[in-house]
């Protein structure tokens, strides 16, 4: 029997058909089994790294501590590790209220791209256009007019490192200045280091300069500014700066020392003063995670999102402006590159980021990579004195970092 063209064309089209199909499931297959190892092995380190963390933190007497690591927008891994008041018995578990120090940073960096955003500032801008009074600190390499918000937000302004520019470690000297004219006051007797713009070093004082760049242009003071525009619409709802609000009290960690096997207890609920939004941010790991989830852009709330700040804005603060190779809390081997507040490491991805935190015994990192949708958070109650420029391998909080990268690879 003859076949007639256009049956010989069916029968043609439904053999390339049924072979596409064949290779398409062959492919998915493939592609399924590559999934299913990739997530084997991920929960196979994921599983070593909590006994690694339980572990560390018994061995090197930290108090207490949390881990956790999150995919897609769910935590997939969470781990709660010792004590958040020792005096009370009080477990850490996930209502427990950390300090996030210099974890604050990122919420000022990110209402500066709001107000950017909004057309009350451009980050070119001189920091003197809103701070006139800083045009009484010394600048031997040009016009303080020179210095701008970008490089206030990069780390690469001139201004030194410390709010005080002495600590004498006595009891009676405040944790951080608590009004705005003792600075104000020190400015004549302040100097820039270096050439704006040459390189980074880090600067606290810069960050507290951007929260009162904050206030003016909102009319709000940092804080309230912050829990308007991004604490509550991200119902981060236990989230607050300072002294704890009384209902909140019975979650509130305390925070250790430890050096030379000896334990010491750091400052309850000390108020971060002026420094707010340098370092003033407490909050329980229930409300840390949906900042995560942010960051890393979770698709279902996306109108959500963008209505605290354009996913554009956001990753423009994650492209490189300055190299670096140190850290948030000075720590070396941990960052190649700073944005505009955030840390790049692009030894690990084009696009790992993070931020640390570190006062008043309380140490904080957070790691996210937005391709991947990944994030993680360690934080601990407790610093371990070592000795300074210790590597990285004798410090119990640098291994663990280590130990958390691995999971990003």
């Amino acid at each position: 029997m003859k076949i007639g063209r256009s049956q010989f064309c069916t029968i043609r089209t439904t053999k390339i058909m049924k072979f596409r199909l064949v290779k398409f499931l062959g492919l998915s297959t493939i592609l399924f089994m590559a999934l299913s190892s990739t997530n084997a092995q991920t929960a196979a380190a994921i599983k070593d790294f909590r006994s690694k963390f339980a572990k560390e933190v018994k061995d090197a007497g930290i108090v207490g501590g949390t881990f956790v690591f999150m995919k897609d927008g769910k935590v997939v891994a969470e781990d709660f590790v010792g004590s958040a008041n020792l005096a009370k018995n009080q477990p850490v578990d996930e209502n427990t209220i950390y300090h996030w120090a210099s974890n604050t940073k990122p919420f000022t960096g990110i209402a500066i791209m709001q107000l950017r955003d909004r057309g009350l500032l451009k980050l070119d801008d001189p920091v003197t256009k809103y701070l006139p009074e800083l045009r009484a600190v010394h600048n031997s390499y040009g016009s303080m007019d020179d210095i701008t918000i970008r490089h206030l937000m990069t780390h690469s302004s001139g201004f030194r490192n410390p709010t005080w520019p002495w600590d004498q470690g006595k009891e009676w000297e405040p944790f951080e200045p608590t009004e705005y004219s003792q600075l104000v006051a020190m400015f004549p007797f302040t100097e820039i280091l270096f050439k704006p713009g040459s390189k980074f070093s880090y600067s606290n004082p810069a960050i507290i300069f951007l929260g009162k760049i904050i206030e003016k242009l909102s009319g709000d003071d940092y804080e309230v500014y912050v829990d308007k525009n991004i604490l509550k619409p991200l119902e981060m709802y236990h989230s607050y700066f300072d002294a704890t609000p009384y209902h909140l009290l019975k979650y509130r960690s305390h925070s250790y020392y430890v050096e030379n096997g000896k334990r010491t207890e750091g400052r309850f609920d000390a108020n971060t003063g002026i420094t707010v939004s340098n370092s003033g941010l407490n909050s329980p790991i229930t409300d840390m995670t949906k900042y995560l989830d942010f960051l890393v852009g979770d698709p279902s709330r996306s109108p959500a999102y963008d209505g605290i700040l354009k996913r554009s804005s956001l990753e423009e603060m994650w492209q490189p402006q300055v190299k670096t190779d140190v850290d948030a809390n000075g720590n070396k081997g941990f960052t190649t590159d700073i944005g505009l507040i955030f840390f790049l490491d692009t030894t690990i991805s084009p696009t790992h980021l993070g931020h640390g935190g570190d006062q008043n015994g309380f140490i904080s990192y957070i790691d996210f990579d937005p391709k991947k949708r990944t994030a993680s958070i360690l934080v601990f109650n407790t610093t371990v004195s070592v000795p300074e420029n210790a590597p990285a391998n004798t410090d119990v909080v640098s291994r663990l970092r280590l130990g958390v990268r691995e999971l990003y690879r």
